[in-house]
């Protein structure tokens, strides 16, 4: 296995997805812009009802981590995703779809079990609501994850729904051991608004004594430190973390260090589906960091990448669809 730039840690899904009304979200209990766990038969049921009743866009590979790695990977980075997937079709479509876009994996990731599903709902103004069966991801650990590539990577990265779990939670501990050994730099993203509400002692193990790279949106970021201002949520968050991202929609986004703080505006696009939009935006930044880009060309490309990823249905776009936009932001950086 060679080495690679960014070595990534998180759940593997299977999306379906499906254009949804408000009144859908509401009968059946489901708080719109978040992600809500649920059991097999639940959600059998819940799909059962989606497919009687609504739009049916499609299935993708999912999961928020693998949708930041597709987007560095296309891009031109080199990645490994450590998951796990059950040893079922679902499972095989997921690897082959992540090897197919460059990505490393090892056969530890698949074991005996079922590929965990998400169901996204995305209702007319575009926000993505999910109801996500985990199936064997639940019970990540660190014997499905080859740490080799870790040693010689640039960044680990890690996704905050890996809270819910207590096995996942050590293979992280672990390769964060791994990472700080090896002079190899942490990112992290808080992922979710329900992670922060519920799963908020597991997202502190994952925060362990700090990163040097947080990922957030508005709310996950007031909800997280407990404020109501952006302002007051950056300021505790650099306790935390060298580099704060906090993005902010169609606004843009807010980027700190320890010697600036910059804002940069959002771009104006039709949205159509937010889910993907946040991952996409973490995998370009990262990629621009670690080509040598500052923070300001870093937020315009992420900005460019992930508001192209809202302006479709799925959470990725087509590979070569970022390799042009990557071609096209150059250029215009060069003009």
């Amino acid at each position: 296995m060679t080495s690679v730039d960014l070595f990534a840690i998180g759940n593997a899904l299977i999306d379906q997805e499906f254009k949804v009304s408000d009144e859908f979200l509401t009968q059946h209990n489901l708080q719109k812009g978040t992600m809500q766990l649920t059991d097999g038969d639940q959600q059998a049921n819940l799909y059962t009802q989606l497919k009687q009743s609504e739009v049916y866009k499609g299935q993708a590979s999912g999961g928020s981590a693998a949708n930041t790695t597709v987007a560095f990977s296309a891009l031109g980075g080199t990645a490994f995703y450590g998951c796990r997937v059950g040893n079922d079709e679902l499972g095989k479509i997921y690897l082959d779809g992540l090897n197919e876009a460059g990505i490393q994996t090892t056969a530890k990731s698949v074991s005996e079990g079922v590929t965990g599903t998400c169901m996204v709902l995305v209702s007319p103004d575009s926000e993505r609501t999910m109801q996500t069966y985990l199936g064997i991801t639940a019970e990540l650990s660190a014997e499905q994850i080859d740490f080799e590539p870790l040693k010689t990577a640039q960044w680990l990265y890690i996704e905050g729904y890996l809270s819910t779990s207590a096995t996942a939670r050590a293979a992280v501990k672990q390769a964060r051991e791994i990472a700080r050994a090896h002079g190899v730099k942490i990112a992290l993203t808080l992922s979710d608004p329900a992670m922060v509400q519920y799963a908020r002692e597991g997202l502190n193990e994952l925060l362990d004594d700090g990163v040097d790279l947080l990922f957030c949106n508005q709310q996950e970021a007031m909800m997280y430190t407990e404020t109501t201002t952006v302002e007051d949520a950056l300021a505790k968050l650099k306790l935390h973390s060298k580099y704060v991202v906090i993005t902010l929609s169609a606004e843009g986004a807010i980027i700190s260090s320890e010697q600036e703080t910059i804002r940069v505006s959002g771009r104006a696009v039709t949205a159509v589906d937010a889910n993907g939009a946040g991952d996409a935006f973490a995998g370009s930044f990262l990629y621009a960091l670690n080509t040598g880009d500052n923070l300001q060309t870093a937020a315009e490309l992420a900005i460019l990448i992930s508001s192209e990823v809202v302006s479709q249905f799925g959470p990725r776009l087509a590979n070569q669809d970022y390799a042009q936009l990557l071609t096209n932001f150059q250029k215009k950086e060069c003009a």
